[in-house]
């Protein structure tokens, strides 16, 4: 069976392209790039014509996107959220461990949010959507749009590297205090600084590390790549770590700690922080 969604364009909007106005408006496509991949594949039609990126909306246009293979069941995911900033625009929630952000499963954290949100009083109010991504088993602080117009001005924050990233990982084994890490992922340059915050000595892994990580790059598995590539793997890590000090039944210890923007409807600094949870502390019982 297909998914079917349709929007109705307000009459007087600024005219803009497709792939700019239609970030948000459908909850399977989140972002910018899912957005331009549908468009590609020809997902989506606008007054009944298949439209491309170079598609122009000027108002009072119907967009329809026909999904294959998809079925909507209209269930409502109840899966609490702590909630750590929220207003009539955007949300910051905390994501934990072994929920995915998006796809095409029931439980997502995408298909929670509208439970855990109130729904924004602005006219351009939709389905809140997650505008960035953290892996299954990483936790921290996830950014969602709760607007047509946010969810498209956060994902430019993005793609202008507007969006000061922290994430705390304990790694394995002897490491430099604080370097930086310039390696390709997946045939694309990325960059990552580290520090290291704490170490303590440890019979079966050497040494464990808390290390802070700043991304400059935002390339898929990237701060886990570049950590096994120094042969200092996450503990935790089933994918990149290593065979003999892999670390089973505790999860990975990756955590999206902090994130710093501007916002971009009050002009607000926001700096949102998401503490380290038990698992770390168990390790550095120092921290606070």
């Amino acid at each position: 069976m297909q998914t079917i969604q349709t929007h109705h364009v307000p009459s007087e909007i600024t005219p803009m392209r497709l792939q700019e106005y239609g970030v948000g408006i459908f909850s399977t496509i989140p972002t910018k790039s899912g957005l331009k991949k549908a468009l590609k594949k020809e997902y989506i039609t606008v007054n009944g014509e298949i439209a491309s990126t170079a598609t122009f909306i000027t108002g009072g246009e119907t967009i329809t996107l026909s999904l294959p293979g998809e079925t909507a069941t209209g269930k409502k995911l109840i899966f609490p959220l702590r909630i750590l900033f929220e207003d009539e625009h955007l949300a910051l929630v905390h994501k934990p461990a072994g929920i995915v952000v998006s796809g095409n499963s029931f439980k997502t954290l995408a298909n929670a949010l509208p439970q855990n949100l109130k729904r924004s009083e602005l006219p351009d109010a939709t389905t809140p959507q997650p505008v960035h991504r953290l892996d299954l088993a990483t936790t921290g602080i996830l950014l969602a749009g709760k607007t047509r117009a946010a969810i498209r001005a956060l994902n430019k924050l993005f793609e202008d590297k507007e969006v000061e990233k922290i994430y705390y990982a304990v790694c394995i084994g002897e490491i430099e205090s604080q370097g930086s890490i310039t390696a390709d992922v997946d045939g694309k340059t990325s960059h990552t600084e580290y520090k290291v915050l704490e170490s303590v000595a440890s019979e079966r892994f050497g040494s464990l590390n808390l290390v802070e990580l700043r991304p400059q790059t935002g390339r898929r598995h990237q701060l886990r790549k570049h950590l096994a590539g120094l042969g200092n793997p996450i503990l935790g890590d089933k994918e990149y770590g290593l065979e003999d000090l892999i670390l089973k039944g505790k999860g990975l210890y990756l955590h999206a700690g902090s994130l710093k923007f501007t916002h971009p409807f009050s002009g607000k600094k926001l700096h949102i922080q998401d503490g380290l949870p038990k698992k770390f502390r168990k390790i550095f019982p120092q921290l606070k």
